[in-house]
């Protein structure tokens, strides 16, 4: 039987890029590793409301830039670029060295499978019936222009006593298609019962890039 398999790293280097973009040698390699993750996970705690669905990380010798995307650019620059500052400070603490952060504004946040799947997690979290943020993500998603879009939530819905598993989905998400421009978005819902996982995937438009 065919697995499903993340379709962000299945379509790297034909349709999609890396996230992480340097070099290192072996003995290096283990380091700048843990670095980023640690820039990565600091970053998703920090910003968890500020709709950030991707962070690049780029290396030149001993500089780091870190590029954050995210719907609201106010929310993480601050009043006078206050909340940078400070935030390049916290970096620059937790890692030894200058780091580097730009902010670049998602103009369709709608789009990134990464943002909707947040979206349904809060909105579970809210105790809103799953079905109806289900199906309320998906005519969103495709009234902005998507292909296709495809939710799947695992877990105790409803507070039900067996877990289970819930797809909606509207338009066309081939998988196997490399070509396609498909977008893949994970999150959890921490809600009363236990926890939910919500799975979004979305075909983008051909013009559209992530």
């Amino acid at each position: 039987m065919g697995q499903k398999v993340n379709p962000i790293c299945f379509r790297l280097a034909v349709r999609r890029d890396w996230e992480s973009r340097w070099f290192a040698s072996k003995k290096e390699f283990p380091k700048l590793l843990k670095e980023d993750y640690v820039i990565r996970q600091y970053l998703s705690k920090k910003l968890k409301l500020a709709s950030v669905p991707s962070i690049f990380i780029e290396r030149a010798s001993n500089r780091v830039r870190v590029k954050i995307f995210t719907a609201r650019p106010g929310f993480v620059i601050g009043r006078k670029g206050g909340e940078l500052d400070k935030l390049k400070d916290d970096l620059a603490k937790l890692v030894g060295h200058e780091v580097l952060v730009d902010v670049q504004e998602v103009k369709k946040p709608e789009l990134e499978a990464q943002l909707v799947a947040e979206n349904v997690a809060l909105q579970l979290e809210r105790r809103i019936s799953f079905r109806r943020a289900m199906k309320k993500a998906v005519q969103t998603t495709m009234s902005v222009g998507a292909d296709g879009v495809r939710i799947q939530c695992s877990g105790r819905l409803g507070g039900a006593e067996i877990a289970r598993t819930e797809k909606q989905r509207a338009g066309r998400v081939p998988l196997h298609t490399l070509r396609e421009n498909i977008d893949y978005g994970f999150a959890t819902a921490e809600t009363v019962y236990g926890t939910i996982g919500v799975k979004t995937w979305v075909c983008l438009p051909k013009e559209e890039t992530v």
